[in-house]
């Protein structure tokens, strides 16, 4: 993977409950990261076929391994105004280099 296929910017942002003044929570968004990232959305591919048995995901991302950062399911990344939640990340290669990232995205529910 090179920086000429990682062309996408994205955040990645951890998401905790706080509770302001008057004692209504709110969830606040913690950018922890913000880096490139190479960006594929689902397709009928072997791939993706290999993939759909076991996942719901409907993109994944690829990016460099961040220092210090373990990205995990807890996790948000947010990309060109969508957020997308982590349903599984893992070590491209066991290499330590690159982390890929299967990720679903989140719709806001209408009530």
């Amino acid at each position: 993977m090179s920086f000429g296929k990682m062309k996408e910017f994205i955040n990645i942002v951890s998401t905790r409950r706080v509770k302001d003044a008057e004692g209504f929570g709110h969830d606040e968004d913690t950018v922890l990261a913000g880096v490139r990232a190479y960006f594929e959305e689902r397709h009928g591919n072997e791939k993706w076929a290999n993939r759909a048995a076991f996942s719901t995901a409907t993109a994944l991302f690829r990016f460099r391994q961040i220092p210090g950062l373990t990205v995990d399911t807890s996790m948000f990344i947010i990309h060109g105004g969508t957020r997308w939640r982590i349903t599984s990340a893992e070590d491209v290669k066991g290499r330590g280099m690159y982390v890929e990232v299967l990720v679903d995205k989140v719709e806001a529910s209408v009530r």
